[in-house]
């Protein structure tokens, strides 16, 4: 009888010390969204066929693409992101600037950093004619928060 006492009682203190599985399946940090359109007929998306896209200070994010739209990363230490965007051989730099808000999502998730006050500090015009800020608060990936008129 105590042997069947005592491991009931272990396996019952086993049961107990289980930690439930932490995935995460909430989401993350958002990209920023850049979606380009034709300079002539503003509403036409227009893509583009040989993009390569880096941010300064980091590795090529899309080399020689053929899309209309790409996800950038944001910078989560600094408040801007400087990106370079060639399209064929000729160069644009965009520099972003932001806040970040970080938010805990949870223990298996961790935080996530939101970014609101989007703003354009400064970028050239040799291919790119003009450049929108539809959102200013980037929190999703889901809708494009820059068009880019080329």
């Amino acid at each position: 009888m105590k042997k069947n006492l005592i491991l009931m009682a272990l396996l019952f203190l086993a049961i107990l010390s289980c930690e439930k599985d932490d995935i995460c399946i909430e989401d993350t940090t958002p990209n920023l969204v850049l979606r380009f359109y034709d300079n002539e007929n503003q509403t036409e998306v227009k893509q583009i066929t040989d993009l390569t896209v880096w941010a300064i200070n980091y590795d090529s994010i899309y080399v020689n693409e053929s899309l209309d739209s790409i996800a950038a990363p944001l910078d989560l230490n600094q408040n801007a992101t400087t990106y370079i965007l060639v399209n064929n051989l000729v160069n644009d730099t965009i520099t972003f600037s932001y806040d970040r808000n970080d938010i805990f999502v949870s223990r298996s998730c961790g935080y996530k950093t939101t970014f609101d006050n989007m703003q354009i500090e400064s970028n050239t015009t040799n291919w790119i004619k003009n450049i929108n800020i539809n959102n200013t608060l980037i929190d999703n990936d889901t809708t494009a928060h820059i068009t880019i008129f080329h």
